[in-house]
């Protein structure tokens, strides 16, 4: 895998550009990339390589600029905005052709609870997952004590050093150094109708819109899973099942609150030692047993907040494993749309 980049690779990354996708920091738009001639596909195919040999690449490829997209309420709020961040095209075909080949490293290490961002996996196949354990507990009378746990801007406040160290334990050879130098000199700056802010250094979290991250996130958040480990779970379908995650989207599970508790104070342990913080006010815990039983978690001297039906994954699940509230949700919404076109 540390051999040259090759132009198959980089052709076919360029191929599955989207035409019509936003253009790039330096406004290259997708469609001029795949307009390339085979002669242009080889110099951008040796502008990769010179980055791949070298250890360094172009500033731009290293820089990014933040458009706020207005959301809603006062326009004067800065927390209504969100911002898209848009980076160097070149610099992003060679960021996917790296993602490609450290996926190919990694992807095996990674735990079958993750499901986020992994090829052949969805939300569906999650929300399934979580939906039969707790249908399968509820008709054999087996408890299970959960913590929906929310991660605070978790893409955002990803300490590099950590996830260096991560990806050494992950065996990703020299692919570590490539990703650096897309890292070492990141900095970001804000455009608004035309008009550029000067450029500001950004030394924490995961570079947005770039197609390296996610792969970076998911194996981040395994090394906080793994270490977090315990004998406390719930077994279903003979497999032991302690926590499931789509990306940040986490949900600890064992079969005793006092199980739960040990569960999550571990968890919690993981995460401020790799720099992230858990949320206590937007956590929930629920409950999923016969008899009412109250689960009090704590997360240093915060407590989670007990739900009858928190959301998990924009799912809404009841304590009894019923779904009536989430079809009626449903029903509700598409009655919505149905008025709006009438």
């Amino acid at each position: 895998m540390d051999c040259p980049i090759s132009g198959a690779e980089v052709a076919e990354v360029v191929k599955q550009l989207h035409s019509g996708g936003a253009r790039g920091a330096e406004e290259i738009r997708p469609g001029y990339l795949k307009a390339m001639d085979v002669v242009g596909l080889s110099w951008l195919t040796r502008l990769c390589n010179i980055a791949w040999s070298s250890g360094a690449v172009p500033v731009e490829w290293q820089t990014g600029v933040v458009v706020p997209i207005f959301k809603k309420g006062d326009r004067r709020v800065c927390s209504n905005y969100r911002g898209i961040t848009l980076l160097s095209l070149p610099g992003k075909v060679y960021s996917k052709v790296l993602e490609r080949r450290v996926r190919s490293i990694v992807e095996s290490q990674i735990e079958e609870e993750q499901c986020g961002f992994r090829p052949g996996r969805e939300t569906v196949d999650q929300l399934y997952t979580f939906a039969r354990v707790m249908q399968g507990a509820w008709e054999f009378a087996q408890p299970i004590h959960m913590c929906f746990v929310d991660l605070e801007k978790a893409y955002d406040h990803v300490p590099r050093g950590t996830l260096w160290g991560t990806l050494r334990e992950y065996r990703v050879g020299g692919f570590l150094r490539a990703i650096q130098c897309l890292y070492q000199r990141s900095v970001s700056l804000v455009r608004i109708a035309g008009s550029k802010s000067d450029l500001f250094p950004v030394r924490v979290g995961l570079r947005q819109g770039c197609p390296l991250s996610p792969v970076l996130f998911i194996t981040f958040m395994d090394r906080i899973s793994r270490r977090s480990r315990g004998v406390e779970c719930v077994e279903f379908g003979g497999r032991r099942i302690s926590s499931l995650l789509f990306a940040d989207d986490v949900v600890l599970l064992a079969s005793s609150s006092s199980d739960l508790q040990l569960l999550l104070g571990r968890f919690a342990a993981e995460c401020e030692a790799a720099g992230m913080r858990i949320s206590t006010s937007k956590s929930e815990t629920m409950v999923l047993d016969r008899e009412r039983v109250a689960c009090q978690l704590r997360v240093g001297r915060e407590t989670p907040p007990l739900q009858v039906g928190p959301k998990y994954l924009w799912v809404s699940f009841m304590s009894e494993g019923r779904r009536d509230r989430e079809i009626n949700r449903r029903i509700g919404s598409a009655s919505a749309v149905m008025r709006t076109l009438s």
